[in-house]
């Protein structure tokens, strides 16, 4: 049986530090009750609860074996009373917000995706309890939602779910927040909490990781070209756009959508005869330079396939392609030598580093039945880590300043030490999906550059519902993917005119204080408070603006609606006030 020490205390003082261990593996929360945790044999767990203050508490486990070992799959559960609750928020929620029940309610995160914090909102904004996890690392499987039979709710976190390697010592902590503050800052204060972590302690982030931007991958897809992709940097700086991300078709000259021919990284010189003289001239003409690259993947039809075969951990046969396994430390040196010598030789600005998720097991680890062989990393989020850390650490220290950009759903604490620029999930022309997606990464993303994914619409429609696209990612960094010397005339200028109105209003929209309002209805009205101003977009035509000039005397309105007019409330007086659709206006 596991040795369990465990002893009970009071929570009178705050600060005060309670050690918890019972050999039946539960332990008494001040917030929560009476909270289980399962056991194993070989292990012993001790615990200690801390009140930080008022409504907020954490929970430090120490799991300790004689040897190293397979660590325990464990499972921390409790239950806590559900009052005026309307939704969850998590990192992966999406659209979902809805209060689940528990038995649907399941939720997971590790390096590769999301962030293990969860959350319960009321229809009035408030926070109604936060519950994170430390291990950013590792998959951790939650519950958290509606228990029928009591009216609470059931929160449950189960770790080392995936294959692991063995361990003699582990530590895990929770942290709870019941405070009856804005949602939003709890929220941002969870995230705070790892930030605070020396091993999630976030990379720096360069003023140019918040210019607007011009990506190549829905305007051209793989048929780019050395020509085409300078003539529209030359269109897209006009704009104010001051960065360029060229996406997959520049290592090669397949059309095919695949990533087959991922691996050697070499450049078409069909498409790209010089490719740094290409570089040099789009730079010349005031615009920055990244290029794409599929992380883990080496395609079936590249000559890197053949040599790295017995180091990857799985084949992808959508993707036609093998997964290397970044345990061996060629296969480390193998990428981050890659992208070293791109950024050397090609003078880049930045890479745009994708597929992070696609690292993971299908099935049985493969390094079991080999003893590790070769490995000098046995954990694989471990060596993702290390992985990711060196890229960043060597990368910056060859170009400080260097952009590196990453996108949902690999966005958590540990993913912010290696990149400084967190992209929307691809959502080709919804708007809505942008809009959700790029302010669920504002509340998780600290203070990296949020970026929007790539936008794009039909030029056949009107200037006005084309910069729905636009005013949806108001508080991101604009991405913009269309093929700007072909949009007629009348949607120059709208661009434009949005274009100018973020950048007048950046420091607002992306340092200011945010308050997305109602996550459970897609957040249909967002204020942003800045020094002496606030800019509040609003998506929904019937939405009352609630105006308090303390925030900020200067108050921007967006209209981001079909609707001739607002409803605007400023100290308690109600009035309508005229407002062009889809336009951007300052209030009297």
């Amino acid at each position: 049986m596991a040795r369990i020490g465990m002893k009970f205390g009071l929570f009178a003082a705050v600060c005060a530090w309670v050690l918890a261990a019972a050999q039946a593996g539960e332990f008494t929360s001040a917030l929560a009750g009476r909270v289980t945790y399962t056991d194993s044999d070989g292990w012993s767990v001790a615990v200690d609860a801390k009140t930080i203050e008022t409504g907020v508490e954490e929970w430090r486990f120490s799991f300790a074996a004689d040897k190293p070992t397979d660590p325990p799959k464990t499972t921390i559960e409790c239950t806590f009373p559900l009052k005026d609750v309307v939704g969850r928020w998590t990192t992966g929620a999406g659209f979902n917000k809805y209060l689940p029940p528990d038995w649907g309610s399941g939720f997971s995160s590790s390096i590769y995706s999301h962030a293990p914090v969860l959350a319960y909102f009321s229809d009035s904004d408030e926070n109604r309890g936060v519950i994170a996890c430390s291990e950013a690392l590792r998959r951790v499987n939650f519950c958290m939602g509606v228990m029928e039979r009591s009216a609470g709710s059931r929160f449950e976190a189960t770790l080392f779910s995936d294959p692991e390697a063995p361990l003699s010592a582990y530590r895990v902590s929770f942290r709870l927040d019941f405070r009856p503050v804005f949602y939003a800052d709890a929220i941002r204060a969870a995230f705070a909490w790892y930030g605070a972590m020396p091993e999630y302690k976030a990379a720096a982030v360069p003023e140019a990781a918040f210019d607007p931007l011009y990506s190549f991958w829905y305007s051209y897809h793989q048929d780019v070209r050395a020509v085409s992709v300078e003539n529209e940097c030359a269109a897209a700086r006009t704009y104010g756009m001051k960065t360029a991300i060229l996406d997959d078709g520049w290592q090669s000259d397949d059309h095919t959508r695949g990533y087959a021919f991922c691996g050697d990284w070499q450049v078409s010189t069909n498409r790209f005869p010089d490719f740094a003289g290409h570089v040099q001239t789009v730079r010349r003409g005031g615009m920055r330079y990244m290029i794409w690259y599929s992380v883990p993947f080496v395609g079936r039809k590249s000559a890197r396939y053949a040599q790295l075969k017995g180091k990857y951990l799985y084949e992808d046969d959508r993707f036609n392609a093998a997964i290397l396994d970044p345990r061996f430390p060629e296969v480390r040196e193998f990428l981050i030598g890659v992208y070293e010598k791109a950024v050397r030789d090609w003078n880049l600005d930045g890479l745009k580093l994708d597929f992070i998720d696609r690292f993971g097991f299908r099935g049985a680890d493969p390094a079991v039945k080999e003893n590790y062989a070769g490995r000098d990393i046995k954990s694989l989020p471990e060596a993702v880590d290390r992985l990711m850390t060196d890229v960043n650490r060597r990368l910056t220290a060859l170009k400080p300043g260097i952009l590196i950009e990453f996108r949902q759903s690999y966005i958590g604490p540990a993913i912010l030490k290696y990149g400084n620029m967190m992209r929307a999930g691809d959502c080709p022309m919804d708007f809505l999906a942008n809009r959700v997606r790029t302010l669920d990464l504002r509340l998780s993303s600290g203070n990296a550059a949020v970026h929007s994914d790539m936008l794009m619409w039909n030029p056949e429609e009107s200037p006005e519902a084309a910069s729905k696209q636009f005013w949806s990612v108001l508080f991101s960094v604009p991405q913009i993917s269309m093929r700007l010397e072909e949009l007629s005339a009348a949607h120059q200028a709208k661009l434009r005119e949005m274009l100018d109105f973020w950048l007048a209003h950046r420091d607002t929209l992306m340092k200011g204080e945010l308050r997305p309002m109602r996550p459970d209805l897609n957040y249909p009205a967002v204020y942003a408070c800045g020094e002496g101003e606030q800019v509040i977009a609003v998506y929904d035509a019937d939405w009352v603006v609630k105006v308090d000039r303390s925030r900020g005397e200067k108050v921007f309105i967006v209209n981001a609606t079909d609707a001739k007019s607002l409803f605007v409330k400023v100290d308690g007086k109600m009035r309508e006030v005229a407002a062009k659709p889809c336009s951007a206006f300052e209030l009297d």
